[in-house]
């Protein structure tokens, strides 16, 4: 992609003749919206040469998740059953704030149906293939997000985040991913997967941009960020099961990255909570939280057999129809109360490191016909990145660098907390590009 400094319109016609090259093989986006995006760039780029840039986002080309709402037409949320839905009446929210703040909406962009899986296969619609190497997974659920940042289709991509769906594509693809904490950014006017653990956020090749996204999303000012110190600064790792079946090369991305962060003044330190997700994964045996409130939203077609779904979606969303409403409210106050112990842990560290992923990508065709490596692949992706949706915590990804395949490095921080783990993302961000 041009140097940002290039006008608006000159970067994204660079883009729609890069799209437009692939013919019908692009998958990374689903629908793009050429004419609107470039009245949209000509009008920041007109902005820019008056002096009355409206701040970070102005001009920057975004592209939009496919469970966003855009007014006049049906929000799919990659189904097809979607597709007779009625049309929007009204930008989302946060498409709204987007705009207001001068991006250029590119497109929406490719996700597995209705969010629901990690992988990034959806049977409606071609595999978007990994942004560095096309026979590899992109990672779900926000797939089309995670490779049109990295491959520069876009500046900065809205995803969805109900257990990794930001930061699992924004590692295995190699750039920032951010999960805000689950009540800074409306809601509304996205589709849901389950509204106790649903965030949108941003994906883009810095923290900053990340920042600027999240900031205009969340109603706030996108002022510029200022670096944390390092210095001082309490890490928590976790040591336990979500440090188990880790790569060998993954592994030793970690302990290196620990060591950086070590040498530049951080103080490295236990933080014990494997007893905390034991207790949530023994309150979960009935079903996820994700899948028994998407069988609720899904209940008027799940009964229907021939409802044209993933069946990765059907089947274990039918299972969770029987668990009874009572059942589900004692395990969202189950929820509740380790959220509340969870927070209470964590205070005792500014935040928490954890490798964003197991895994790297792994190849397609591994995962496309067999079922057993799917769920084993599925489940690695989502283990770490899952914590933060469940405990109602923030967190972001950061690419590692020197690795053959991207992977991430994750950073947790309390509930509300979202600002100062940007800030220190900042710090991280630039520590790991230098070493």
């Amino acid at each position: 992609m041009s140097n940002a400094s290039t006008p608006a319109r000159d970067r994204l016609e660079q883009i729609l003749s890069r799209l437009d090259a692939r013919g019908g093989e692009d998958r990374a986006y689903v629908r793009l919206y050429a004419e609107n995006a470039r009245a949209e760039a000509d009008a920041a780029d007109e902005r820019g040469r008056a002096g009355n840039s409206l701040g970070p986002l102005d001009g920057k080309i975004v592209s939009i998740k496919d469970l966003v709402d855009v007014a006049g037409e049906p929000t799919l949320a990659g189904s097809v059953i979607r597709r007779s839905a009625p049309p929007a009446m009204a930008d989302a929210p946060v498409l709204a704030r987007l705009r207001a703040a001068g991006a250029v909406i590119i497109g929406k962009t490719h996700m597995t149906e209705f969010a629901f899986t990690a992988v990034g296969l959806n049977p409606h619609d071609p595999v978007p293939g990994n942004a560095t190497d096309k026979s590899l997974i992109p990672g779900g659920s926000s797939s089309g997000a995670g490779v049109s940042v990295a491959e520069g289709t876009c500046d900065i991509a809205i995803g969805s985040d109900t257990g990794g769906s930001i930061r699992i594509p924004a590692a295995l693809n190699g750039v920032v991913g951010f999960k805000p904490t689950a009540s800074r950014i409306p809601l509304d006017g996205t589709f849901p997967l389950s509204p106790s653990l649903d965030s949108i956020g941003p994906l883009a090749r810095t923290v900053a941009d990340c920042a600027a996204a999240d900031a205009v999303m969340a109603g706030t000012q996108p002022d510029v960020l200022a670096a944390r110190p390092l210095t001082g600064l309490r890490v928590g790792v976790p040591l336990g099961l979500l440090l188990e079946e880790l790569s060998p090369e993954i592994a030793a991305a970690f302990s290196a990255s620990l060591d950086r962060l070590s040498r530049a003044g951080a103080q490295i330190v236990d933080c014990a909570i494997d007893d905390l997700i034991g207790r949530l994964r023994q309150a979960t045996r009935i079903g996820s939280i994700a899948g028994l409130e998407a069988s609720r939203i899904h209940a008027a077609w799940l009964p229907d057999d021939a409802a044209p779904v993933d069946e990765r979606v059907t089947a274990p969303l039918r299972r969770r129809l029987a668990v009874s409403d009572e059942a589900i409210a004692d395990l969202l106050q189950t929820r509740r109360t380790l959220v509340a112990e969870m927070d209470e842990r964590l205070s005792r560290c500014d935040l928490i490191a954890l490798p964003t992923t197991p895994i790297a990508a792994v190849p397609i065709t591994s995962v496309e016909t067999d079922e057993a490596e799917y769920d084993r692949v599925e489940g690695l992706l989502l283990r770490n990145c899952q914590v933060a949706n469940q405990f109602d915590l923030t967190a972001i990804s950061l690419p590692v660098p020197g690795l053959a395949r991207p992977a991430g490095l994750m950073l947790m921080g309390r509930n509300g907390t979202d600002e100062g783990v940007l800030a220190t993302a900042l710090s991280v961000e630039t520590l790991l590009r230098d070493c």
